[in-house]
């Protein structure tokens, strides 16, 4: 089991049945450092074969795709910003860019209601779909607490990141951290990404950047941490992040056990009348 900043990291693959598993992976997506160009975008759909979106813009930001989707598993977010001055000394103006993609959750609630066994959790405690599995019923669609994953319209099946598995089986790094040019996004074993994600906000908040904060990195959050998590320089709303995200099958056991209670007791109710009519 790694250590990391909050403790020992789950044995996630180990309690999906690997034995020997290697260390968990992850994505650390920096977004002080992202420049919008897109080249994460652009790789991850040439090398997955993903197609494309359309090309027209949204008319909101400079975004042609809008938000992640299953044509769409890597995407930077445009966000520009208007902060006024003192009375009379006009205003600031600022971008903040992200590259969203799918968390990779500790506890990942697609994974609980897919019917076929279509999602699956590999060696490196990532989450993927296998497309060939996939039978479209669309549960792990609601299930996301994200909103990461949907449906394509052409075929029906299911579709997200996959970190690349095929790539790291071999060693190599995800495409879109490989296309990277300024290192926003980082793969890497995910309790070396945590360190060095925590001395990067250190250096921020060291230069005033007080609004810095990491994102998806704690064990105790509502998904059990997230296998790719963010530095963000604002509220995680204002990048479309929700802010305290909870695993939606959380309450599953106690809803089964309210259930089969309820069930037992009506078929008590039915035996008690028919055992009265005697």
């Amino acid at each position: 089991m790694s250590n990391s900043l909050y403790g020992p990291l789950p044995d996630v693959a180990e309690d999906a049945g690997y034995t020997d598993a290697p260390e968990r992976r992850g994505f650390f997506t920096d977004t002080s450092v992202c420049i919008g160009c897109k080249a994460c975008e652009v790789a991850c759909k040439e090398w997955n074969a993903v197609p494309d979106d359309g090309f027209a813009l949204t008319g909101m930001s400079y975004d042609n795709t809008g938000a992640l989707g299953a044509s769409t598993w890597r995407h930077v977010a445009f966000v520009e910003q208007t902060r006024p001055h003192q009375v009379g000394e006009g205003a600031d103006t600022r971008w903040l860019m992200a590259s969203d993609v799918c968390k990779h959750c500790t506890h990942a609630a697609c994974l609980d209601v897919c019917p076929t066994g279509a999602l699956i959790r590999t060696e490196f405690a990532t989450v993927i779909v296998q497309s060939d599995v996939c039978n479209g019923c669309a549960y792990c669609v609601s299930a996301c607490p994200y909103g990461v994953i949907d449906r394509r319209e052409d075929d029906g099946r299911a579709w997200k990141c996959t970190l690349c598995y095929d790539r790291i089986g071999d060693g190599l790094e995800p495409a879109c951290a490989k296309a990277c040019p300024t290192d926003s996004i980082q793969y890497g074993p995910l309790d070396e990404l945590r360190a060095r994600a925590k001395a990067r906000l250190d250096t921020l908040h060291e230069e005033g950047v007080t609004e810095a904060r990491l994102y998806g990195e704690d064990d105790g959050d509502g998904v059990g941490g997230a296998g790719a998590f963010f530095l963000l320089l604002d509220e995680p709303e204002v990048y479309g992040l929700p802010p305290d995200p909870v695993v939606t099958t959380r309450d599953l056991p106690a809803m089964w056990r309210w259930a089969g209670g309820a069930a037992l007791a009506l078929a008590g109710g039915v035996a008690l009348s028919f055992l009265g009519r005697r």
